[in-house]
């Protein structure tokens, strides 16, 4: 249950993040609103399964503390250990589960997640451009609909991002049209904009020009080239291992030619500085894996010491466990360009933390003390 509420929350922070508003606008379509909630619940579930584990473990043995079964058992010869076995044993399971979700499934719905949103962009059209709405879905421009009547546009303002080759211009036009073209092996989305007015900036100087009909023209090869290399965090274990070879591949080829001592120092130093990242990536999928043992050892001794049957007890100490051991995640992860603090392992602190002193406290508790 916990697992399903926690999955429940982080899938409906994103849809309403990055999918809901363009359901609203009439942007995406029930299907495509579904399909991405779809490919978010994999990759929710390798953060809630860790989540609901340890809110599962202070609920139950907060409650048989408080309701005194803990004594009754150690009254009968049951120690905690042997009580604590199975669940432990569970928390062992999940990490298996959290192992395949980490490594293979979560990398995979995430990509195609991404990529779901570039397609859709990529085949946009009027009848996807909603009324009253600024639209930012094409990198180096905003767009702004005022009306929409059929496939034409009415007061349209657009506004071109300072992209180096062109300065930042703003453009109205009382009315455009939006026609797909194929030249070659390019696509284009070409924007007719009709008695248009525009103003340019470059440097301090602004300039104005009005114009009875103006051409945008869209190479839709941009979406390509950002759905095209796969983000590292999008690559399953198995990619990272391949990639984590091309590398090496690639600086083995570069230092031909070079002198034996500079070579190996230049294979060192390349090598570690580029393949850090995939280290990190890498060692987070496997460390993040064994979260549901470390949050269980440290979660039984806590929720015995609590001793309390309130449900928003037992959240609110789970959250707060949380955090910390993501807060240190997120510290690895944030090193990945600097080799040097060994990055990969510092991922691995959360897990011998939380082991070790979960560990500690357990044997206490099994005491006794």
């Amino acid at each position: 249950m916990t697992v399903l509420v926690f999955t429940f929350v982080l899938v409906l922070g994103n849809v309403l993040k990055e999918v809901l508003g363009l359901m609203v606008s009439g942007q995406a379509t029930l299907k495509v609103v579904l399909e991405a909630v779809a490919l978010l619940v994999p990759h929710m579930v390798v953060y809630a399964l860790p989540m609901g584990m340890l809110t599962a473990v202070l609920l139950v043995f907060g409650r048989f503390s408080a309701d005194q079964e803990l004594t009754a058992a150690r009254a009968g010869g049951i120690s905690l250990l042997s009580l604590s076995t199975p669940i432990l044993v569970l928390s062992l399971a999940m990490c298996a589960l959290s192992a395949w979700a980490n490594m293979e499934l979560a990398p995979k719905s995430r990509s195609a997640y991404k990529n779901l949103f570039f397609q859709f962009t990529k085949k946009f059209s009027t009848a996807q451009l909603p009324e009253g709405s600024h639209i930012s879905d094409f990198p180096g421009y905003i767009f702004y609909i005022g009306k929409k009547q059929n496939n034409e546009l009415q007061d349209v303002l657009v506004y071109q991002l300072d992209k180096g080759t062109n300065p930042p211009a703003t453009f109205l036009a009382r009315r455009a049209t939006i026609e797909t073209r194929s030249e070659g092996t390019n696509n284009y989305i070409l924007f007719n904009l009709y008695d248009v007015q525009g103003v340019a900036v470059q440097g301090e100087q602004v300039s104005g020009t009005a114009s009875e009909h103006f051409q945008i023209p869209y190479d839709t090869s941009n979406f390509e080239k950002m759905s095209g290399k796969t983000p590292l965090r999008s690559m399953s274990f198995t990619e990272l291992r391949a990639e984590l070879r091309s590398i090496e591949t690639q600086v083995g080829g570069q230092s031909q030619g070079l002198a034996d001592g500079e070579r190996q120092q230049f294979i060192e130093t390349e090598l570690r500085k580029r393949t850090t990242p995939v280290q990190v990536q890498m060692h987070r999928q496997v460390a993040f894996s064994f979260a549901c043992f470390g949050f269980t050892l440290i979660g039984i001794p806590l929720g015995i010491r609590v001793q309390r049957r309130e449900t928003n007890i037992g959240f609110a100490l789970a959250i707060i466990l949380v955090m910390v051991y993501y807060s240190l995640i997120l510290l690895g992860l944030s090193l990945d360009n600097h080799p040097g603090w060994r990055p990969h392992l510092l991922l691995w602190l959360p897990n011998l933390l939380f082991q070790g002193i979960g560990a500690l406290l357990l044997w206490r508790a099994n005491r006794g003390l």
